[in-house]
């Protein structure tokens, strides 16, 4: 007779242990299915791969990596699918596990397959804190089909996870919940038994703040949650009948900060963010600065605030001081890197760069001065001595004929038409007198005195 499965599975701690009251409420609200789950629904529909890892023989399931930011169900999902699969789990977190923790648990995983026909899902925890070696101590497994990998990453995976895991995994991204999703959550944790079981009310404005303040990270939202129902528990002075209710007030109170009037879709997300552009633009550095706090504090998305950041770089700097787009580029790649709450640091030194730097907005000018003549049809024919030549039938019909080479004059620059015939006069790019641009304009002007015989 076959012999039975081992009943033991490695399962994380918190489902092995009943629901306890001095429990996290993001921890006891935790969702014991993917029907529960609230937000990433592009993920959870039927057929796809989370649905099929969560089933019972997972027949067709395939290794995932999670990745997306904090508090937006990387650890649900997996715990979710911990408790719809009849499979093994096991799960590690990279903070404290290494290559030895790895390989027990890939030879466990071999040995319930060869044996019992057992299959495991192994869930690994901030994947991007393991070094190399130690992400490619999970290839075989994962290779061999011993485990079906869950990893989770609040960093890009392209940079943080190895390309053999990586091309054997499929990538799925996790977005922020919307303020729908939060407010269905926070209304489950008020009423539902896990949660405050109906003990407390919560005033809709302040439903609203909580809302805010969580920016779209689920966790951020119960955890605020839990601090403004113990406020009110403690400041109950007489027993009513009354619940007691949770104010915007007391969300203030309790999570001990302003409750800055921030909405990322809304009108004040537009103004701090066309504030912040305009006081780098205005060379504010102060008000620069006090826009990027507001952002930061609000719970704005750190790759957002690069963006602009290296589009400001570009646009209202440019080639008055070309370092700006380095540094701004720098700074988005290094808060990628290192997240909340250091990022903060990079993002406030290019900031500073920029709003300090000389500005001129001829980079942009001549690039839609450029395409405007475009899209009305003035682009002409590329001139003969320009085109390719590098073949023979090209060579016969001559294409390429009468070019001469720069690198043939010892100014390294000679007279010769580049623009098509008709735009030939056109001068698309002008430079200013501002920083580096005075030095770029004194160049150009020799330059044309050459190539336009001017």
């Amino acid at each position: 007779m076959k012999p039975r499965p081992p009943t033991r599975k490695m399962k994380p701690t918190v489902n092995r242990l009943p629901i306890a009251i001095n429990m996290p409420l993001a921890v006891r609200m935790r969702p014991r299915s993917l029907d529960e789950v609230v937000g990433q629904q592009h993920l959870l529909q039927s057929g796809s791969p989370l649905r099929v890892l969560a089933s019972a023989d997972g027949a067709g399931a395939v290794s995932v990596i999670l990745w997306g930011p904090p508090g937006t169900g990387k650890t649900t999902l997996a715990q979710a699918i911990a408790h719809s699969s009849g499979r093994s789990f096991i799960e590690l977190s990279a903070v404290s596990s290494g290559v030895r923790e790895v390989r027990a648990a890939m030879e466990r995983a071999q040995a319930d397959l060869d044996l019992y026909g057992t299959s495991t899902v192994l869930f690994l925890d901030e994947i991007h804190r393991f070094t190399k070696s130690q992400q490619d101590a999970l290839l075989p497994g994962v290779e061999n089909g011993w485990v079906t990998l869950v990893a989770a990453t609040t960093e890009n995976p392209s940079f943080s996870v190895v390309s053999p895991l990586l091309s054997r995994s499929l990538l799925l991204t996790l977005e922020p919940l919307a303020d729908d999703e939060l407010r269905a959550l926070l209304s489950r944790a008020i009423t539902d038994d896990r949660g405050m079981a109906g003990s407390i009310e919560v005033a809709d404005d302040a439903r609203e703040v909580l809302i805010q303040l969580a920016s779209g990270d689920a966790r951020r939202a119960l955890t605020a949650l839990e601090a403004a129902a113990a406020t009110v528990a403690a400041d109950k002075a007489t027993e009513s009948a009354a619940k007691p209710v949770v104010t915007v007030e007391v969300v203030a109170a309790s999570v001990d900060r302003a409750l800055l009037r921030y909405d990322r879709d809304g009108d004040e997300h537009h103004n701090v963010t066309s504030a912040f552009i305009k006081s780098m633009r205005g060379s504010d550095p102060d008000a620069a600065i006090h826009y990027l706090a507001r952002m930061i504090e609000a719970g704005e998305d750190p790759r957002f605030i690069a963006r602009r950041l290296v589009v400001h770089a570009a646009e209202d700097v440019g080639m008055a001081d070309p370092q700006a787009l380095l540094i701004a580029v720098a700074a988005a790649e290094a808060a990628q890197l290192i997240g909340w709450p250091e990022a903060r640091i990079p993002l406030a030194e290019a900031t500073i760069y920029i709003a300090t730097a000389p500005k001129s907005n001829t980079v942009i000018a001549a690039i839609d001065a450029a395409i405007s003549d475009v899209r009305r049809g003035g682009f002409g024919v590329v001139p003969i001595h320009l085109r390719h030549s590098h073949n023979r039938g090209a060579t016969l019909l001559g294409p390429g004929k009468g070019y001469k080479s720069p690198h043939n004059d010892p100014r390294g620059v000679l007279r010769q038409q580049y623009l098509p015939d008709q735009l030939a006069d056109r001068s698309y790019y002008q430079p200013t007198d501002r920083g580096n641009e005075h030095a770029v304009r004194d160049r150009l002007d020799k330059i044309q005195r050459i190539t336009k015989g001017m």
